[in-house]
């Protein structure tokens, strides 16, 4: 089981930083700006699937969330809810 972690930036207002990291059959993207930060993790096993959502400023959790799948996500799944999250994440960013 590697890790492969590709960090890029990508600029909004002030810098935004997205590294994601291959977890297993799963993925984890950490957004930062500043002092807040966005981390979703979706973690997959053979008989399920739970994707965690946090939202974090300074030491302050905002959103803390979780949801599990009674199924495996595929890897197409996988990585079309992380871009979706990446995606809202920066047009929220855009409009504050």
């Amino acid at each position: 089981m590697g890790l492969l972690t590709s960090p890029s930036m990508v600029s909004a207002s002030d810098d935004l930083h997205v590294e994601m990291t291959k977890k297993g059959l799963g993925k984890q993207v950490v957004i930062t700006q500043g002092a807040r930060e966005w981390f979703m993790l979706i973690e997959v096993t053979p008989e399920n699937s739970v994707v965690l959502r946090q939202k974090k400023e300074h030491e302050t959790y905002l959103v803390d969330e979780s949801e599990t799948h009674d199924r495996p996500m595929t890897m197409g799944e996988v990585d079309a809810a992380i871009a979706e999250y990446v995606n809202s994440v920066k047009t929220r960013i855009t409009k504050e």
